[in-house]
């Protein structure tokens, strides 16, 4: 699902949020970590006892090769100083207009070079496939490095239609996987991870992803694409999941649109019919374009009847990069092996439907009408509502309003991976965090989409956590913290703080209920599992 938090990319320094194609000035720095990669020498600092490289390079600059595979850095000469954030990738809002030549990583370690096998970390930034990067101060991988000796990295990818414009049937062979460019600008980055991780402590057979929203959906389609085979060992997901990706119909329609869009905006006549598409796309003109008029044209509103949004541009089931489905209609065998945690919170939509202060004033009267263009599922609202009060008989209308506008929407992906994963017998474990911090803003917002990235992390106490950083929110930020470390070290996200933790199975469908008293329990919010099954789940992008 999208990203709607704007706290979640709010950057450190002006030029970043700007999204400029220049690395920022070197911050005030300790002692040089100087490391030999690829390509040349890299200088990253030394804080509080770690490693630290902002900035590495992984990948050239994309905008000679715009909606083709990256191809690797150009060596230099010297050291370069990897003590600053590199450029965003080219995208709309608080990290806009970014900039193409952004395939840059950050990386955290206890030591280098030292012949140990640390695990591994490398997360994925949310935004769905349209913004973010891997620069938010709330992904600092200090604590989690230190806490776990570990290895931590972050990472930038194309996004939006520079990573995933569905091109391969205007433009031929050049252009076969540009559905796809962003996922293997991971992919790159993962290579390039496996190449390095004894120079920087790692184990490169030992290697988690993590993410949150967008984050969990790219590592769930990185499980189904043959170029991420054995490149990473563990798999965790917070509020993300990619069950289906678009088919070609769908991908060749939203790129038509785009480029209907496109050209209007640069007086190159009306929209054209879909033949015609196919005969006379100028790409020379395509790939000179200002990286500022593609985003300008991101605006175009999406054919979906789910959501009434801009145009979405996600992973494209293309036959070549990305052959199937993720997780349908079943789990992807060659990720059959890799353990994998599945996590949502409580209440999901609150972050993006909370902001309207209408939602915290519905009537039951009023509440079917909105419910009907916000549960993304075609259902008699009346009868959802009849059911949640059967169920919930203390629910107000807004809570059943936000209980159920999640149940319908972001909650069910995860569902069907569980499903998916568990019909194939593939180690997996699910979590579900019900913690919020009691503050007024937390009372209104409670489990909110977003709310594990600061727990996960650690980072309760930087810009834009929203947890509050007393002992309460620093004891769930441990317990979380912890179990994706022993999940990262041993397959297994159990640890002593939480009760016995068991992987998922339809028989029981255990789920650990994270909360100030943290529980295993049996298919919590099961009644509205089975109310929401009735009708089939549709991933966004997917029609």
């Amino acid at each position: 699902m999208s990203d709607p938090q704007p706290s979640r990319r709010r950057f450190i320094g002006a030029a970043l949020a700007a999204g400029a194609c220049a690395l920022l000035p070197p911050a005030r720095a300790t002692v040089a970590s100087v490391v030999a990669v690829e390509g040349g020498r890299v200088a990253g600092t030394r804080i509080d006892g770690l490693h630290v490289f902002r900035g590495i390079r992984y990948g050239a600059d994309t905008a000679p090769r715009r909606f083709r595979p990256a191809a690797p850095p150009v060596p230099w000469r010297g050291i370069r100083s990897a003590d600053a954030f590199g450029a965003n990738a080219p995208q709309n809002g608080a990290g806009g207009p970014g900039c193409e030549d952004c395939l840059f990583l950050n990386l955290w370690t206890p030591a280098l070079d030292d012949g140990a096998k640390r695990p591994i970390l490398v997360y994925v930034h949310g935004g769905g496939f349209d913004t973010g990067s891997g620069s938010d101060p709330l992904y600092d991988g200090g604590r989690l490095c230190r806490h776990g000796d570990a290895v931590v990295v972050t990472v930038n990818h194309r996004l939006n239609v520079f990573g995933y414009l569905a091109l391969r049937d205007l433009g031929g062979a050049a252009f076969a996987q540009s559905g796809n460019i962003g996922q293997l600008d991971l992919v790159m980055a993962l290579h390039w991870i496996r190449r390095h991780a004894a120079r920087f402590g790692g184990d490169a057979d030992n290697v988690t992803l993590f993410g949150q929203s967008g984050g969990g959906a790219k590592i769930a389609t990185l499980m189904a694409m043959p170029a991420a085979r054995g490149l990473f060992h563990r798999a965790w997901t917070m509020s993300g999941q990619q069950v289906t990706a678009a088919g070609p119909r769908a991908a060749m329609q939203r790129a038509q649109l785009f480029l209907d869009a496109l050209d209007a905006r640069n007086g190159a006549g009306p929209p054209r019919a879909e033949a015609a598409h196919r005969a006379d796309v100028d790409f020379e003109r395509l790939c000179a374009l200002p990286a500022t008029d593609l985003l300008a044209a991101l605006s175009t509103p999406d054919p979906s009847r789910i959501e009434d949004t801009r145009l979405y541009f996600g992973p494209v089931m293309d036959g070549v990069s990305l052959p199937r489905h993720p997780f349908w209609p079943d789990a992807a065998p060659q990720s059959a092996a890799v353990p994998m945690v599945v996590g949502n919170t409580r209440d999901e939509t609150r972050a993006f439907l909370g902001s309207d202060p209408a939602h915290f004033a519905l009537t039951w009267a009023t509440l079917p009408e909105r419910l009907r263009t916000q549960q993304y599922v075609d259902l008699d609202p009346d009868g959802v509502v009849a059911a949640y009060r059967r169920m919930y008989p203390h629910y107000s209308p807004s809570d059943v309003f936000f209980a159920a506008t999640t149940a319908g929407r972001s909650w069910r992906g995860a569902v069907e991976t569980l499903e998916a994963r568990a019909r194939q017998g593939a180690p997996t474990w699910a979590y579900q965090l019900d913690w919020y911090p009691r503050t007024p803003e937390g009372e209104r917002l409670r489990a909110f989409h977003t709310l594990d990235i600061p727990l996960v992390f650690d980072t309760v106490d930087m810009p834009g956590a929203r947890t509050g950083a007393d002992a309460d929110a620093r004891r769930m930020a441990a317990t979380l913290r912890d179990a994706l470390l022993a999940f990262a070290r041993h397959g297994d996200p159990g640890h002593p703080g939480l009760p016995d933790w068991r992987s998922y199975s339809l028989e029981r469908r255990e789920t650990m209920v994270l909360d100030r008293r943290s529980t295993l329990q049996r298919d919590p919010r099961g009644g509205e599992r089975e109310l929401y099954r009735q009708a089939p789940f549709v991933q966004r992008g997917t029609f």
